[in-house]
């Protein structure tokens, strides 16, 4: 029998000194016993970093970022994105099953673009490597667009289907509230709570702004008159192959000159090697079987090969923020579109063989509830060509209102110049450390007509998240900056970014 000395000397002591050993030794060296929750950077001094995959409804330590970004929107990418350059730890919570939203699983891949009034693209910042290749013809169809997509969020950190389940805030000092934390069930089950320095509200469906008792800003029921919240119409994109390009091309020609063209087939009608806009007078003629449905013009981006991709299909009443009333429009939109694919066969020109070409797995979805901000862009603004002190982006486009049951064929309300649009319009009034980003900017419904669409909206994310990574490192915060501050930020925006938004 052994004695109790030995028994320490060579039972105990080993079993401690291993039991130390594996206590200090960091746990990237046991992958399998430490899976991370999320693969994502951790701020210096902050909670410590990735977390062991906890059992099914389990809750998860607290950890800490400087930015997280609910959505996957691409405007919120680009701003997660320069952030990160900058050193900052971002993650973004998508509570869509899989990343890109409107751009990739919308495939909402006919591109507005906004000139001032002399014709001069406005477009600028990272956003114009997608336009440039889209109006080339390199980046057109669905894959070039998700290689596009997927060079920007390469290296960010993602978790994809989440629940948003609670947030806590508490007051800032002032008369602003601080966004502390959020709480989220992953798709395993497991219960995670993140912290934050920012939070950029990025869905089409206010995910993170619809839990902050924010006020609504009034929208489509101004112009609808209706006595209840009103949002134009969502879109599913219509996907065509066996298109005859040069057949309709041929045929607008014929009939010029444009006038002619427009008198026949609908104002606005035009129609290049790449584009083809109009066609209202034959497509209003359409009658769906569902009311809920409206074929408008067909704003198609010609894709080569045969395919070409169509902006055309409104549906009425959908709310993004519900599964089941957006699984119901793709349905009824799906179950259309072959009587859809009949009617352009007989009506327009180059359509007499095409086939339908598959259907995106989501919506694009024009307008949703947004909240106020700290400003609030105004029609005034819009269309009186106003520059801020706090530019982020420099806007243009028309101020078109797209569709309602009540408005089924929208609205224009003008053409603007050039515009600015300040850091304040996508700041969530009543909060310090709430950014919103995309279709979630702070416009009166009539300025959203125009400000709304990407490269306005995509300039100023980007923007923003350069401004964010660069400051922060000064010890200023957003709502610290002034006008001298700004004035410095211009600068470097234009002469390191070419980025130049100073009016």
């Amino acid at each position: 029998m052994i004695n109790k000395r030995k028994f320490v000397y060579f039972v105990l002591v080993p079993l401690l000194l291993i039991g130390l050993v594996i206590s200090l030794t960091p746990a990237s060296l046991f992958r399998e016993a430490a899976t991370a929750q999320v693969d994502a950077p951790v701020r210096t001094g902050g909670t410590a970093g990735t977390q062991g995959k906890q059992a099914q409804g389990m809750h998860t330590q607290s950890k800490y970022y400087d930015i997280v970004v609910i959505g996957s929107e691409i405007q919120g990418v680009l701003l997660a994105r320069e952030a990160q350059k900058q050193g900052l730890s971002v993650l973004i919570l998508d509570p869509r099953s899989k990343p890109g939203g409107e751009l990739i699983q919308g495939q909402m891949i006919f591109l507005d673009e906004p000139h001032d009034a002399k014709k001069r693209s406005l477009v600028q910042g990272e956003i114009k490597t997608l336009f440039d290749g889209y109006n080339s013809g390199k980046i057109r169809k669905a894959a070039d667009f998700n290689r596009y997509y997927n060079r920007l969020i390469k290296g960010i950190p993602v978790q994809s289907g989440i629940t948003v389940k609670s947030v806590t805030a508490a007051a800032s000092g002032g008369s602003k509230k601080l966004l502390k934390s959020l709480t989220y069930r992953d798709p395993q089950g497991s219960v995670v709570t993140v912290e934050a320095g920012y939070w950029v509200e990025n869905t089409d469906f206010n995910a993170l702004t619809g839990k902050l008792n924010a006020k609504r800003i009034p929208g489509m029921e101004r112009i609808s008159k209706v006595g209840h919240p009103d949002y134009m119409a969502a879109t599913m994109m219509l996907k065509f192959k066996h298109v005859n390009w040069s057949k309709l091309h041929q045929a607008v020609l014929d009939d010029y000159p444009l006038t002619n063209v427009r008198d026949k087939y609908g104002g606005n009608t035009y129609v290049d090697w790449d584009f083809a806009t109009g066609f209202s007078n034959i497509t209003l003629k359409y009658k769906p079987r569902d009311p809920q449905l409206l074929l408008r013009g067909m704003n198609t981006s010609y894709q080569k090969g045969g395919e070409a991709i169509m902006n055309s299909l409104l549906i009425f009443d959908v709310n993004p923020s519900d599964p089941k009333s957006v699984q119901s429009a793709l349905d009824k939109a799906k179950a259309e579109a072959p009587s859809i694919l009949q009617f352009l066969r007989k009506n327009i020109p180059g359509f007499d063989r095409a086939e339908l070409n598959g259907f995106p797995d989501y919506l694009y979805i024009r307008d949703y509830n947004r909240f106020e901000t700290d400003y609030i862009l105004t029609f005034s603004d819009v269309m009186n060509s106003r520059m801020f002190w706090d530019n982020v982006s420099i806007g243009g486009y028309a101020l078109d209102l797209q569709g309602t049951r009540t408005v089924p064929k929208g609205i224009h309300l003008g053409q603007p110049d050039r515009y600015g649009i300040p850091l304040r319009s996508f700041e969530l009034k009543g909060y310090d450390n709430v950014l919103v980003t995309g279709k979630n900017i702070g416009a009166s419904i009539e300025a959203y007509g125009s400000a709304r669409i990407m490269p306005n909206t995509a300039l100023a994310a980007q923007t923003i998240g350069i401004i964010l990574g660069r400051e922060l490192k000064q010890g200023k915060r957003l709502h610290d900056l002034n006008q001298e501050d700004f004035k410095r930020i211009h600068q470097y925006l234009k002469k390191e970014y070419h980025i130049k938004v100073d009016g």
